[in-house]
This record gives structure tokens, sequence and C-alpha cells, in this order.
């Protein structure tokens, strides 16, 4: 549980100043499930140049709540919850410097969104929240207010969740929250998960990742890792002291982030990595010299159709893209050339620049896939025009991926199976 927040204070002198605006979002990883956001009397003068930028004055705060008033609800909302603010130390600093005036020793564990995107996003041209959430086509509103900066960095917060494929900020926090405490039961924690596309990572006593998968319902499955029977379900029946989740929206996008993470986490009860394809169906000519397709061993070849793990795959997709296309009947070179086209642009990422669109982990936002000249960039989320329709906030807002045999059969079966993923083709360079 995290508490996503942000101050206002009024400025002054170290540890003289005092908070006069506060918003905090009681966040679960998915969705904020407590709010709690107003101004307060800080009992001292605001000084000029905070009066001046943010817009709140001595007159605006005479009428708020002194700061006493509303401590207990500011202790629930971040009871077991790690405090996330963009420069925490210092909205941290003065949090306990408040509680202290009241005689409460006011203690939380901290991330801080300055420190995680320096790790997450190194290439940022600054680690402002204006620049940064800019620089990622964040809208933000009511700059340098509490709530439009707390819900700024909300939005942050979420995307760097998305970046950390070695799961450090989960791992960490998981750690934190089951320091002396007795591990739920399974039922308990089966019953907190969704019944969504995404990811579940099991975690031992000590926070770790010991398995990771793709699903399409992650409480179904994590449910059958609970009641199968077998070495591996026994295992992971004994050990597994928290469940995890980071909901896709997109199966595509699971299945790309399964293989992403394994490679970088290396779980131990995950199963090595399975080697890319071996069989591709390709563009040939016929002993007329007309265009068409065959199955062929894949060593780096172009013209690509599709991948394949086994030869008899790629004989049976054969005889389906030939039947759908009807590539065997009697047509002109001119009709021949079209179908075969058409057949590229539904199956094939071969040498293309593509944005896969898919279904988004939320209501108006769509799973983004970025394609370069055949090769995956990674994957991401867009719930705006202007940031789909930018190359740098387009590739600011991806958790970068590198592209291999694995992932190129992972979209390449997906296109196969699933007609409702959009192909947006895209200009690399502008």
């Amino acid at each position: 549980m995290y508490a996503v927040l942000d101050i206002e204070s009024t400025g002054g002198k170290y540890n003289e100043e005092g908070i006069m605006e506060i918003a905090i979002h009681r966040f679960d990883g998915h969705k904020v499930v407590d709010t709690f956001i107003g101004l307060i009397n800080p009992e001292r003068e605001v000084q000029p140049f905070v009066a001046k930028l943010t817009g709140i004055n001595n007159k605006m705060l005479r009428s708020a709540p002194k700061f006493h008033e509303v401590a207990k609800r500011i202790v629930e909302i971040t009871d077991n919850a790690t405090i996330v603010a963009h420069n925490a130390q210092f909205d941290y600093r003065i949090l306990r410097t408040e509680f202290r005036r009241l005689g409460y020793d006011f203690k939380r564990k901290t991330l801080c969104t300055v420190e995680l995107s320096k790790k997450l996003i190194p290439d940022a041209e600054s680690h402002s929240l204006g620049k940064l959430v800019r620089s990622l086509g964040i809208p933000v509103s009511d700059r340098h207010r509490a709530n439009g900066d707390a819900l700024a960095t909300l939005e942050l917060f979420k995307l760097l969740l998305a970046k950390d494929s070695d799961k450090e900020i989960v791992t960490t926090v998981v750690r934190a929250e089951t320091e002396g405490e007795l591990s739920p039961t399974q039922l308990d924690i089966v019953d907190g998960l969704p019944t969504e596309t995404g990811l579940y990572y099991m975690h031992n006593k000590d926070g770790d990742i010991i398995f990771l998968g793709a699903t399409k319902n992650i409480k179904k499955r994590v449910n059958q890792h609970f009641t199968n029977v077998g070495d591996l379900a026994r295992k992971l029946q004994k050990e597994t002291k928290k469940v995890t989740f980071e909901k896709t929206g997109s199966e595509l996008a699971s299945l790309l982030k399964e293989h992403h993470e394994k490679k970088r986490n290396a779980p131990k009860y995950n199963q090595r990595m399975t080697k890319g394809f071996r069989y591709g169906v390709y563009l040939t000519h016929d002993t007329d010299e007309k265009l068409g397709f065959n199955v062929e061993k894949s060593n780096g070849q172009h013209n690509r159709l599709s991948s394949f793990s086994t030869l008899k795959s790629g004989v049976t997709f054969l005889k389906k893209v030939t039947e759908e296309f009807e590539l065997d009947t009697v047509i002109d070179d001119a009709e021949r050339q079209k179908r075969v086209a058409q057949a590229f642009e539904k199956y094939s990422i071969d040498q293309r620049n593509l944005a896969l669109l898919d279904r988004g982990r939320e209501l108006g936002e769509q799973s983004v896939i970025l394609i370069k000249k055949g090769q995956l960039q990674g994957t991401g989320y867009v719930a705006l025009n202007h940031q789909l329709n930018n190359m740098p906030i387009l590739e600011n807002v991806l958790t970068k991926m590198q592209s291999d045999s694995s992932t190129t059969y992972i979209i390449e079966s997906y296109l196969r199976k699933n007609n409702r993923i959009k192909k947006l083709p895209i200009n690399p360079v502008s």
C-alpha cells in the first residue's frame, strides 16, 4: 500500500515551515482507495514568494483547520503505507516536524519519485516534476497546488511501477510489509486478486519473486497453483507468502512483459527461457515465377510472413493463408501481388514500423507495443492521442524491452489468432 502525497509549505527558516495544504491519495498499486485533500491553517505567515507561486495567501488559511485537527486523519490514511512523493525527503521532513510539535513520533517508510525516475528514466532532460511529466505526456493541472502535484506524482508513480522490470519497488515494499508478520492464508491471498488479464508475482518470506506468470485471469491462475498437485505446486504452496500483480489489459502486453521480466528476475521456480522460432512462412516464387509463400527453416532471412516453433504448425498456417487469400486460384500478377501484400499487412511485423494498439488497463486507455524495423522496442500505455502521435513522448512512456527471436514469435503468434488488435503504421524519425 502506498500513500502518494504532496505538501505545500509556508516557506521560511529550516524546520520552522508549516503545512498550509496537503493532498494524500492512498493507492493499492492499482487504484486509489482513499483520498484526503485540504488547506491547513499553519499558524504562521506564508512567505510572499510562496503565495505568489501557489496562489495561497494568509487570508485563505484563516478559517482552515489547524494541523492538530487533521492529524488523526493523516495517520489513518498513511497507516501501513509507504509514503510516495516527488522529493520525498522534503515532504516527509515537513510532515514529521508538524507531528513532532504535537509530541507524536510519526514514522513511515518512503519512496522518492525523483530518485526512482533517475533510475528508470535516466535519459530525461530534467527530473523536476513539471518538466518530467510534460516529457511523458502526463496532464497536470493546478501546478504548485497540493492536489495537482499529488495527482501528477500518482500518474508518474504508476508509470514507474510499470517500467520497474526488476520489480525492486514491489519487492522492497513486500519485504517491509511482511517483516515480523505471519503470512496471510492462501484463501485470503486469492480473495484479494482480480479476475483480469495481467501478470502475477509469487513472493517468499523475504519478498523475493520465486515465480511469475502471465494469464487472462489472475485470480483463477493463482488459485490453480494453490490447488494443483505436483512438485512445482507443492513448492509454491509451501513458500509463497504474498502474491502481487500487475494488470495489463492486453494479453499480448502481458506475454511480452512475462518474457522480459523472467529474463531480468530469473525466478527460482520458472522454467528456463524457451528459444524463439525455428521456422517461418516466407515470400517466395513458385516454378512459374509467381509470388507465393513457402515454409522454410529460419536463418535470419527477410520477407517473413509469420514465425513458428515447429514445421507442422508452419505448414498448417501456410494452408490457411493460401485459402484465406485464395492464392491457389487463377489470378493475374497484379491481383496476386495485392493479395500477398494484404497477407503481410495482417500477419507480419518483419521490417515494419508499427504501433500495435490493444486494450488498456482501464477505460479510456490503450496499451501500445512499439516496433521499429521489425524489432520490438517496448510496451506502454497511452490515454491521450498526443502521447501516441509524438514519438519522443511515446518512447518515454514505454517500458523498454530487448527484441529477440522469442518476442518476434510471441507477437506474430498473437497476430495469427487475434483480430482485435489495431496496427498503426508509424514514422520512427518523427
